[in-house]
């Protein structure tokens, strides 16, 4: 089937999306109830347009943060407490402590550090964001609290639990057990100095957490095969406060995306699904979880790709040069951002977060935020880096509101999330290139094998990655011939992905969550690459550890290529 992209693009129109955007600059999208509001909004601009939603009612496990402050000295510095850190109103006092080592995080960070300083029974005080990598490896060293300084005049929002969506039995352990909070830099430094001198502080936080029916608007938008593969796009809708540039202007371009595929649902050779999450910050992407749980076996058999929106459409955010994806959706990402920006777009790995609850099914995914500001554009204006809002960093702060938007890049993104989806759901052979994926397990390998020297033999790992590379060549030039029919070269590319995908981002089994930290390339093996750092009496442990990941790898590469195999 053709591609009527080009066509459809021109069917773009910002009136239903921009009327969006201003209603949600006045609808606070953080507490439960406000947040179904926004959903309820969502729902009515998508009815309003001709399209039908379904809208889902889940409990979900949620922290909403209230009031908190910090007392050091006879002064009391305004601070926000994280979601789900402890909440303790009366407040704890204790000993302060600067931890520069723990220091310097960014909303990118996501794995534990700890630190080698006393901090047992004290206050850490970080520079950086209050994010869960550093404040749960203080507390594991004993800490009674955190303080992150945040790099600049405005306290920034966020969440602190290491947990993916709502916990099971086993994960309560890991939910945060100590108070933590942001404040801002002018009054971070005044605090600095008073802990390298010693003095004490009071920290109080105050937060609700518990279960809250949450709304989740749905569209399903059927494509004209008879197939029930779907592609799925997707971005959260609750935001902090009004959150218009994160995520008030995904969801808008999510709706006009909506609206033009139904119209012209009868060009689409897949299907599509959109959904609204709720639950992201408040909620440790609570809602996407959720949904992820509720229609795992459906995700499995018919979800090929997913593409996460959030925080497009924002002022100044003209750069689309560094994009998330996973390597085997790099040419297509790399395909529509030529067609419609005619930049050159370079492949980020995607981190754990912005929803991707869909890893441990094994689905490929591209996207998290689209366009951004170029580096030049933020040094200029003395920005620091932020986790949305297209590198606005009023990301997360009372300030994200109708000035973040820009309707010419909001335009620019609608034409960007709607040509990759159309070039998904109607390729007549699935835009996956799993080469890519190969070919970057065979760097990480080598670089592991390096790093680790002759202290673990990768080889079975190597061997299976470069047998697997031959089949993908074999099947690739298969289809290139046209001695390889679409239907059955389409199940085949479905399916590496239900395989390859969770052996390079999880460590977790299917259909369970990994924690909400960063996973190296090729988890089970990427222990090779810290041996220098494993303790001398360590190293056995270490080492089983690699021949255990290594065998799942191996296996794992082996089901691959005997895929690929049968298939020829």
């Amino acid at each position: 089937m053709d591609n009527p992209s080009a066509a459809l693009r021109k069917e773009i129109n910002l009136t239903a999306p921009w009327a969006l955007v201003e209603k949600f600059a006045g609808q606070h999208r953080e507490k439960p109830e406000d947040a179904n509001r926004g959903a309820e909004m969502i729902a009515e601009a998508l009815e309003a347009v001709g399209v039908p939603v379904t809208m889902h009612r889940p409990d979900l496990f949620l922290s909403l943060p209230g009031p908190a402050s910090v007392e050091v000295e006879g002064m009391t510095f305004r601070a926000k407490p994280p979601a789900f850190c402890a909440s303790v109103p009366e407040g704890i006092e204790a000993e302060l402590i600067f931890v520069p080592e723990a220091s310097g995080g960014t909303p990118l960070d996501r794995n534990p550090t700890g630190t080698s300083a006393d901090v047992i029974g004290k206050i850490a005080v970080i520079e950086g964001f209050a994010l869960p990598n550093f404040v749960a490896g203080l507390e594991a060293a004993g800490a009674a609290g955190v303080i992150a300084v945040n790099p600049g005049d405005m306290i920034h929002w966020g969440t602190v639990s290491t947990i993916w969506g709502t916990p099971e039995p086993d994960d309560l352990a890991r939910l945060p057990r100590i108070p933590s909070a942001a404040i801002n830099q002018p009054d971070g430094l005044k605090l600095i100095e008073i802990a390298k001198r010693g003095g004490r502080a009071r920290l109080r936080t105050e937060l609700e957490t518990g279960w809250f029916p949450q709304n989740m608007p749905v569209v399903d938008i059927p494509g004209g095969d008879d197939s029930e593969e779907f592609v799925l796009l997707h971005g959260h809708y609750d935001s902090w406060l009004e959150g218009v540039g994160d995520n008030g202007t995904g969801n808008a371009c999510m709706l006009e995306i909506a609206r033009v595929l139904w119209a012209n649902r009868d060009k689409l050779k897949r299907s599509v699904r959109l959904a609204w999450w709720a639950g992201h910050s408040t909620g440790r992407y609570g809602g996407s979880a959720w949904f992820a749980d509720t229609f795992a076996l459906d995700l499995a058999e018919n979800c090929v790709a997913q593409m996460n929106c959030d925080s497009p459409g924002c002022r100044w955010a003209t750069d689309y040069t560094n994009i998330s994806c996973m390597s085997e959706t790099e040419g297509l990402v790399q395909r529509a951002v030529a067609d419609v920006t005619g930049q050159v777009a370079k492949r980020k790995r995607p981190q754990r977060n912005s929803d991707y609850s869909f890893n441990n099914i094994g689905i490929s995914g591209c996207f998290m935020a689209s366009s951004m500001m170029t580096d030049a554009d933020r040094a200029e204006k003395g920005y620091y880096v932020v986790g949305g809002c297209g590198g606005n960093i009023a990301w997360h702060t009372e300030t994200d509101t109708i000035e973040i938007a820009d309707k010419d890049v909001l335009l620019k993104d609608i034409e960007l999330y709607l040509d990759a989806v159309l070039k998904v759901a109607n390729a007549d052979v699935l835009p996956m290139d799993w080469r890519a994926t190969a070919a970057e397990f065979s760097a990480t390998i080598a670089g592991y094998q390096k790093a680790a020297g002759d202290r673990f033999d990768l080889g079975p790992a190597t061997t299976a990655v470069q047998e697997l590379s031959e089949k993908l060549d074999g099947f690739y030039a298969a289809l290139d011939a046209g001695t390889l029919p679409a239907e059955a070269a389409n199940a085949v590319l479905k399916l590496l992905a239900r395989i390859l995908v969770p052996i390079n981002y999880t460590r977790g089994s299917r259909f369970t969550h990994d924690p909400a930290l960063n996973v190296p390339p090729l988890p089970t093996i990427a222990e090779a690459a810290a041996l220098d750092m494993v303790p001398a009496g360590k190293v056995g442990f270490a080492l089983t550890q690699l021949m255990r990941g290594q065998n799942r790898l191996v296996a794992a590469l082996r089901e691959a290529a005997r895929l690929v195999e049968a298939a020829l």
